[in-house]
C-alpha cells in the first residue's frame, strides 16, 4: 500500500514488503548520483521553499543521500530535521518494547506533524522477513494507534516524497525479481531520469480517457475478468512533481513516489464484480503463487492461493473494517521502466502495469481510511474503458 501517513523513523510500524517503499543495499550510488538525486528531490519533486520545515527520514546505509537532501533543503532556506533508523532498531522496537504501549497515542509524531511542511523518506528495510514472527494483531494495533497521524498529515496537506516505489535496488529485491542487482539498479536510475514533461503529458492523456469513462474491464488469459464502475471518480496523476497547482488539490496533489509514473483512481464503491488472478506476489520475502481474488458488490469475498499466502491472511484477518473493499486501480505510465522478459519484476510504474488494491485508497483520491491496504500487480493484463483498449496485454496503448 502507498502509505498516506508519516511515521517518525524511530517508530516505523510498516511490515517489510507490505508497503511500496524504498529499500537500501550494501552497494552504493556514486557521490554524483546521490547529489543529483538530492537536488531533484528537493528542488523539483518536493518543491521546497524558503522557510519550510522539512522532515527527512531514512536508514544508516543511505546516509550520504540523506546528508545531501538535508544540505539541499538548507540551501533553499528550509529547516531540515533528519531522523535515522535501521533494521536493528525496527526489530528491537517490536521485540523489546512492551505490548502495553502498542495502543498508546503517538504524541511525538503528532507534535512534529503539527509544524512540518514536507516529509522526504527513503525506507531502509533490508530483510524482507524482518517482522515475519511478530503477531499480526500487534501490527494492526500499532497501525490503528497511528491513525491520528495520518489524519493530521492529510488535513495539513503535508508534502510527501517517497523514494523507491517498489523499485529501489537491493540484493533481496533483485533476487525476488529473478534479475541481477545491476539490472535492477540500471532500471531504477533510468526510471528516475525519465522525461518528466513527457510523463506529465502521458498522464494527462490517460486521465482524460478515465474521466470520460463509466466502466473499467480488466482481463487476462489466466482467468482474470473483472468489471468496475468509475463514473465520476477522481483521477490522480502521479508524475513525480509537486507544483503549486498540485497543492491546491490537497493530499492527492502533495504526494510523490519515485520513480514516478502512475495514474490512479478510486472506483465507485460497491461496483467491482468478478475475479482477479495474480500470478505471483511477495510478502515478508515469501512468494505467493496463483492468488485468486473474487469480488462481489465491491467486496473481497474469497482470497485463495496455490501457496505462500498465510502471512497475508493473518494480517488481513487482524485488520480493521474496510479492508475488504475493492478500492483502487493504478496504471503505470513510465516508458523507461520495462519488465525484463522471464523475470518476476513487479512494481507500480512500468508503462502498461495494472495494479489493483483493497482497503485504504487515500493515495488514489478515495475516502477509505482504514489502516490496512494491500495491492497486487497484474503484469501482462488488458484494461479497457467502455470498450476502448487502454492497456493491451501489458502494453500501454498511445492515446490519440
Amino acid at each position: 500500500m502507498k502509505n498516506p501517513g508519516i511515521l517518525i523513523a524511530a517508530l516505523i510500524v510498516m511490515l517489510p514488503g507490505l508497503y511500496a517503499k524504498a529499500q537500501v543495499t550494501t552497494d552504493k550510488a556514486t557521490s554524483a548520483e546521490t547529489e543529483s538525486l538530492a537536488q531533484k528531490i528537493v528542488n523539483q519533486c518536493a518543491n521546497i521553499k524558503e522557510g519550510e520545515f522539512v522532515l527527512i527520514q531514512g536508514g544508516v546505509r543511505e546516509m550520504e543521500l540523506l546528508e545531501d537532501i538535508t544540505v539541499n533543503v538548507a540551501k533553499k532556506g528550509g529547516y531540515p530535521l533528519l531522523t535515522v533508523g535501521s533494521d536493528r532498531l525496527t526489530r528491537k522496537y517490536y521485540t523489546e518494547v512492551p505490548v502495553m504501549y502498542d495502543l498508546r497515542a503517538p504524541e511525538l509524531d503528532y507534535k512534529i506533524l503539527c509544524f512540518i511542511d514536507a516529509a522526504i523518506s527513503v525506507d531502509y528495510n533490508e530483510d524482507p522477513g524482518l517482522l515475519t514472527d511478530i503477531p499480526a494483531e500487534r501490527l494492526a494495533a500499532i497501525s490503528q494507534a497511528n491513525a491520528p497521524v495520518t489524519d493530521l498529515a492529510l488535513s495539513r496537506k503535508i508534502k510527501q516524497v517517497s523514494i523507491g516505489n517498489g523499485l529501489y535496488p537491493t540484493d533481496a529485491r533483485a533476487k525476488q525479481f529473478g534479475i541481477t542487482y545491476k539490472e535492477l539498479s540500471d532500471m531504477f536510475w533510468k526510471g528516475m531520469n525519465v522525461d518528466y514533461q513527457e510523463l506529465e503529458a502521458t498522464g494527462n492523456s490517460v486521465k482524460k480517457v478515465l474521466e470520460a469513462g463509466n466502466e473499467v474491464h480488466i482481463t487476462n488469459p489466466n482467468g482474470t475478468d473483472l468489471r468496475v464502475k468509475i463514473t465520476g471518480s477522481k483521477i490522480v496523476v502521479l508524475d513525480g512533481i509537486v507544483s503549486d497547482e498540485d497543492l491546491k488539490e490537497g493530499f492527492t496533489g502533495a504526494q510523490v513516489y519515485l520513480p514516478a509514473g502512475e495514474v490512479a483512481l478510486a472506483p465507485v464503491p460497491g461496483t467491482a464484480e468478478g475475479k482477479i488472478v495474480v500470478p505471483f506476489d511477495f510478502l515478508s520475502g515469501v512468494e505467493s503463487k496463483d492468488i485468486t481474488l473474487v469480488f462481489q458488490k465491491g467486496r473481497l469475498v474469497s482470497m485463495t492461493a496455490k501457496s505462500g499466502i498465510e502471512r497475508l491472511r493473518e494480517i488481513y484477518d487482524a485488520s480493521a473494517e474496510g479492508k475488504d473493499e475493492f478500492s483502487s486501480i493504478d496504471i503505470g505510465i513510465n516508458p523507461d521502466v520495462k519488465i525484463i522478459p522471464g523475470s518476476k519484476l513487479i512494481c507500480w510504474m512500468p508503462a502498461g502495469m495494472i495494479t489493483i488494491g483493497i482497503g485504504n485508497n487515500l493515495f488514489a483520491g478515495g475516502e477509505n481510511k482504514t489502516t490496512f491496504g494491500y495491492n497486487w500487480h497484474l503484469p501482462g493484463s488488458t484494461l479497457t474503458v467502455d470498450g476502448m483498449v487502454l492497456i493491451d496485454g501489458g502494453i500501454l496503448v498511445p492515446v490519440k
